[in-house]
């Protein structure tokens, strides 16, 4: 089972993924994608990694998802990735222009094949106004077709707002 898990920034989506992980009575491997680039992040990753149960595996992985993703799914084991769009983030920051959509297409063509249950927990950033910056707007034109690209593969889409979950595909049950 794949499922996208959209929201706003403090919508309650990290809540709803780790909840359904919990709830999988399945192995949990947590894949952050987060990065520190200065002190108000490093304090925001240290407090995620306090609020995780101690039996989750924790895998720091902000650029190769795939091989992340390949590496630990398997069946009887639940893979949470949170969250995509500092995924998506740091690959646009990235040097090499390409990378963004190598790691991209080698997702997209990994996701199907999958073993055990996948969780993307992933920002919605197109219900506000157009950005003004070049790289602002690009990033939420990526973030967007990534979103619908996944949501097309996983069984499972929920939009998370003031954290009251709401499936757009398939069931919570």
């Amino acid at each position: 089972m794949r499922t996208l898990i959209l929201g706003g920034a403090r919508s309650g989506k990290s809540a709803l993924a780790e909840r359904l992980a919990t709830e999988s009575g399945h192995e949990v491997v947590y894949i952050a994608t987060a990065q520190a680039h200065d002190e108000e992040m490093a304090a925001r990753i240290a407090h995620h990694r306090a609020q995780r149960p101690p039996h989750w595996l924790s895998v720091e992985e902000p650029l190769a998802l795939a091989d992340a993703l390949q590496t630990h799914a398997r069946p009887g084991r639940c893979v949470l990735v949170d969250c995509l769009t500092l995924w998506l983030s740091n690959l646009l920051g990235h040097p090499d222009s390409e990378h963004f959509k190598r790691e991209r297409d080698a997702l997209l063509h990994l996701l199907p094949s999958l073993k055990g249950q996948v969780l993307l927990v992933s920002n919605e950033v197109g219900m506000g106004v157009v950005p003004m910056g070049e790289l602002t707007r690009r990033f939420v034109d990526e973030a967007g077709r990534l979103h619908q690209l996944l949501a097309a593969q996983c069984e499972r889409v929920v939009l998370v707002v003031a954290g009251l979950p709401m499936p757009l595909k398939g069931s919570l049950t």
